[in-house]
C-alpha cells in the first residue's frame, strides 16, 4: 500500500509485496548458476567441435545472465523490505531495480531461445553427455520461471491502472494549485470527468473478473445483470482505496490481534461487567444462558436439532460424503441407475437430479430420524432460483420445507447481490428490506409453491393421520436460511402457525424492523465465530474502516507482519504495534476511539473530498441461539464438581446462549470462522450442547448418590456404635 507504479501504470501489487518471489527468483537462480559454473570446471569442452563450442560459450553467457539476475533480485528484496506498509517513501527506488529485473528478464528470453535452437540442432549429434544433461535441465528450469513471472505479471496486472495514474496527477496538480492560491474545492460528492473513467474502468475491470470466474455458467441475460450489479457493488466498496491484495492479509493478521488485546482489556477493566469472552461474545451477568435444565427449554432445543438434519440433507450427496466417508456405499441400495427399475420406488416428484437420483437418495439416508416422508424435491439451480424439498414430518407433525444453501457458482452470484431490497408485501412497508439475492430466491420458491400446489398437497397427503392440521415449518442453512426467513415472512400471513429454523444466517438479510417482527416465529442458530452471520455490507464496510485503521497504526514491514501468522514462523515476535498496545490500557481506549471515528464516518482516509459507501444496516433474522464455547484451563475453579468432572477431558464445553442481532455486528477473525460455518459442524455442536448437559447431570447424580450413601454409612455406624455403649452401660 499504496499499489506499486511502474511503466506508467498502477499494478495489483505493492512494492513490499516483492519480497517472496524475490526470494523465490534468488534461490533458484544461485541454484542455476552454481551447476552451470560446477559443470564449466569439472568437465572438459572440446572447443574445436562447433556444438561443443556453441555450447561452453552459451553457458559463460548464461552464467553472466544469472549473476546480473542474482543482483537485481537482491538489491529487490533488500528494497522491498525497507519500511513499513504505509511508509512507500522509503522504497520509491524500487522502480529502477524493477526496470532492470524487466531488461534482464528481455535478455534471459532470448538466450533461452538461442539455447532451445541450440537443443534441437546438436542435441543428438553433440559428443558430450553430462553437460548435454545439465544444460537441458537449466534451459527447462528457466523455461519455467519465464512462464512462472509472465503469469505472476498477468495476475498482477491492473485494466483500469492507466487511468489511475492519469487520475491521481490530476488530483496532486488540484492540490498544488490550491495551496498556491490559498482556495479550497467544494466538498460536493460529484466527481469531475476522470474519476468517473477510473470508476467506468474499474468496473468493467471487476465484471470481466466475474465473467472469468463464472464462465461456465454462460452468458444469459439474467447472469449479465447480475454481473453487472455485483460489479457495481465492489467497484463502490473498494472506490478509490489504494490497497493491494496483501494489505488485506497484513491488515487481517493485524485486527486479529488488536481484537483479541482489545477482549482481554475489556475483561481486565470488567468493562459492562464482562468477566469473560466466550467464542467473542462478552460473557456478563445479563447474558441469559439457554436453561437446558428446563423440561420446555430441552425438548425445544431437541427440536432445532431435529430440524438440523433436514437442512443439511438438502445439500444432497456432496455433503452427505464429506459426513460419512466410510459409508459412502450406503448410497448404493438407494440408487436408481439412468431411471431403471434397479433402486426403491416410490411416488415422490424428483426434478432436475442426476441420472441415478444421487442426491434424492443422500437426502433418504439423512432423514432416516423417524416417520417422514418426502413428498416433492428440486434440484434446478439458478441465479436467484435455489433448490429445495418438501417433506411431512410425522413425528412432529409438520409440512417441512428445507431449502440448500450456497453449493454451486450460481448460488455465490445469488450471495454476492447482497444490495437491500424492499421485501413484495402487501400492503408494502419500505422500510422492510431484505438480503436482494435471497429475497429473489424467496419469491422464486414461493411461485414454485403456488404453481405447484406443494403445502396443499403435502397437507392432503395422508388424511387418515390428519396431515391436513400439520403447522409448516420452513428450514435452511447459510444461503438457505436467509431464504427461509424471507419466505417465511413472505408466507406468514397465510400460515399464522408457521415456523422457521435459521442455521448460520447470513449477517446482512433484513431491516431491524422486519427482524422485530420475525422474532416470534423465526429461530436462528450461529455457531462461534461463524463469519457468515457477521457479513453484510455494513458489516463489511466496518470491516474496511477496520483494516485501513490497522494498517495504518502497522510500523512494521509488511513481511514481517504476515510471517507472525504463519505456523512455521508462530513463534517469532508480535509486531511492534501489537506488543505497544499490549497491557496499555491507554493505548487501547485510543484504538477503540480511532476505530469508532473510522466507523461512523464515510470520508476516504487520504482524501476528505471522497465519500466511501455507507448501506443501512441488515442483520441476521428473529430469536438467535448462539452456540458457544468455553476452552477450559487447569486452574478452572469456577463451575461446580459437575463441570469439572466435564472439564477433566480438556474438551470444549458447548453451551447455549440467547443473542441478539445487533451482537453479530462485527467479524472475528479467527482461524475457526469458516470451519464454524460448515452444516455438519453446527450440527455437531447442537449435539455436543445436550452431551455436555446430559454428563452433568449425570455427574451431579452420581455425587448425589455418593452423598447419600455416605449420609447412610454414617448412621448406621453411629447407631451402632450408640447401641454398643448402651450395652456397656447395662452391664
Amino acid at each position: 500500500m499504496p499499489g506499486l507504479v511502474v511503466f506508467r501504470r498502477r499494478w495489483s501489487v505493492g512494492s513490499d509485496d516483492l519480497v517472496v518471489p524475490g526470494a523465490f527468483l534468488l534461490t533458484i537462480h544461485f541454484i542455476c548458476f552454481v551447476i552451470v559454473s560446477v559443470s564449466l570446471v569439472i568437465f572438459e569442452y572440446n572447443t574445436r567441435i562447433l556444438s561443443v563450442k556453441l555450447l561452453f560459450y552459451h553457458l559463460i553467457g548464461y552464467l553472466l545472465i544469472l549473476f546480473f539476475s542474482i543482483c537485481v533480485e537482491i538489491g529487490i528484496c533488500v528494497i522491498s523490505m525497507r519500511g513499513s506498509i504505509l511508509d512507500a517513501e522509503a522504497r520509491t527506488s524500487i522502480n529502477i531495480w524493477i526496470y532492470l529485473k524487466s531488461l534482464v528478464i528481455l535478455f534471459d528470453i532470448a538466450w533461452l531461445a538461442v539455447g532451445s535452437v541450440w537443443l534441437g540442432h546438436y542435441y543428438t549429434t553433440a559428443p558430450i553427455d553430462d553437460p548435454k544433461k545439465v544444460y537441458i535441465a537449466i534451459i527447462i528450469c528457466n523455461w519455467a520461471l519465464v512462464v512462472i513471472t509472465l503469469i505472476t505479471i498477468w495476475c498482477t496486472f491492473d485494466a483500469a491502472g492507466r487511468s489511475w495514474v492519469k487520475m491521481k496527477k490530476y488530483q496532486r496538480s488540484m492540490r498544488e494549485t490550491e495551496s498556491r492560491f490559498n482556495y479550497k474545492r467544494s466538498n460536493s460528492m460529484n466527481r469531475n470527468w476522470r474519476q468517473r473513467k477510473v470508476m467506468r474502468a474499474y468496473q468493467d475491470s471487476w465484471d470481466h473478473r466475474c465473467r472469468l470466474l463464472f464462465c461456465c455458467m454462460g452468458s444469459s441475460e439474467r447472469n449479465r445483470n447480475s454481473f453487472t450489479d455485483i460489479a457495481r457493488l465492489l467497484s463502490d466498496f473498494f472506490r478509490e482505496l489504494d490497497v493491494v491484495p496483501s494489505d488485506v492479509v497484513a491488515g487481517l493478521v493485524l485486527l486479529r490481534k488488536f481484537q483479541r488485546l482489545e477482549r482481554e482489556a475489556i475483561v481486565r477493566q470488567r468493562k459492562n461487567g464482562t468477566y469473560e469472552f466466550l467464542s467473542g461474545v462478552p460473557i456478563t451477568e445479563r447474558t441469559q444462558f439457554l436453561a437446558l435444565n428446563d423440561a420446555k427449554n430441552y425438548d425445544f432445543f431437541q427440536t432445532v436439532i431435529h430440524y438440523m438434519y433436514f437442512a443439511q440433507g438438502a445439500y444432497g450427496w456432496p455433503m452427505y460424503v464429506i459426513i460419512n466417508r466410510s459409508k459412502m456405499w450406503h448410497l448404493v441400495p438407494e440408487l436408481k441407475c439412468f431411471g431403471c427399475c434397479c433402486g426403491t420406488s416410490d411416488d415422490t416428484e424428483v426434478i432436475q437430479d442426476n441420472c441415478c437420483l444421487c442426491n434424492y437418495a443422500a437426502l433418504k439416508k439423512t432423514l432416516q430420524l423417524g416417520d417422514i416422508d418426502i413428498v416433492y424435491a428440486t434440484y434446478h439451480v439458478d441465479v436467484g432460483e435455489t433448490p429445495f424439498f418438501v417433506a411431512i414430518d410425522y413425528t412432529h407433525r409438520s409440512v417441512v420445507i428445507s431449502i440448500r444453501g450456497t453449493l454451486s457458482m450460481k448460488d455465490i452470484l445469488t450471495d454476492l447481490n447482497a444490495e437491500g431490497e424492499v421485501l413484495p408485501l402487501q400492503p408494502p412497508r419500505d422500510d422492510w428490506l431484505g438480503h436482494k439475492g435471497m429475497v429473489q430466491a424467496a419469491i422464486y420458491i414461493r411461485n414454485k409453491l403456488q404453481e405447484e400446489n406443494l403445502i396443499e398437497r403435502a397437507l392432503q397427503r395422508n388424511p387418515d393421520r390428519q396431515t391436513h392440521t400439520f403447522d409448516l415449518v420452513l428450514v435452511g442453512h447459510s444461503l438457505g436460511a436467509g431464504t427461509a426467513a424471507i419466505l417465511a415472512i413472505l408466507l406468514k400471513p397465510e400460515h399464522p402457525t408457521l415456523q422457521c429454523f435459521s442455521y448460520s444466517p447470513p449477517g446482512g438479510l433484513l431491516s431491524m424492523p422486519a427482524v422485530e417482527y420475525s422474532k416470534s416465529f423465526i429461530t436462528s442458530v450461529v455457531l462461534g465465530k461463524d463469519v457468515v452471520p457477521r457479513i453484510g455490507l455494513n458489516q463489511m464496510e466496518a470491516l474496511r474502516a477496520d483494516l485501513i485503521n490497522a494498517i495504518q497504526r502497522s510500523v512494521d514491514p509488511k513481511w514481517k507482519t504476515i510471517s507472525c501468522s504463519v505456523i512455521c514462523c508462530g513463534c517469532g515476535p508480535e509486531p511492534t504495534s501489537v506488543v505497544n498496545m499490549s497491557g496499555q490500557d491507554t493505548h487501547i481506549n485510543q484504538y477503540q476511539e480511532e476505530r469508532g471515528t473510522a466507523r461512523s464516518t464515510s470520508a476516504h482516509p487520504t482524501d476528505s473530498s471522497i465519500a466511501l459507501t455507507l448501506h443501512q444496516p441488515l442483520y441476521p433474522p428473529g430469536r438467535i441461539i448462539h452456540i458457544v464455547r468455553h476452552h477450559p484451563k487447569p486452574d478452572e475453579q469456577k463451575y461446580d464438581s459437575g463441570w469439572r468432572n466435564v472439564l477433566k477431558n480438556r474438551e470444549p464445553v458447548y453451551q447455549a446462549i440467547w443473542a441478539d442481532s445487533t451482537d453479530f455486528d462485527e467479524v472475528l477473525i479467527s482461524p475457526v470462522m469458516l470451519q464454524d460455518h460448515m452444516p455438519d459442524k453446527v450440527l455437531a455442536a447442537l449435539k455436543k450442547v445436550v452431551s455436555c448437559r446430559d454428563r452433568t447431570v449425570k455427574a451431579c447424580t452420581t455425587r448425589r448418590r455418593n452423598d447419600n450413601t455416605t449420609i447412610t454409612t454414617t448412621t448406621t455406624v453411629t447407631t451402632t456404635t450408640t447401641t454398643t455403649q448402651n450395652t456397656d452401660t447395662r452391664l
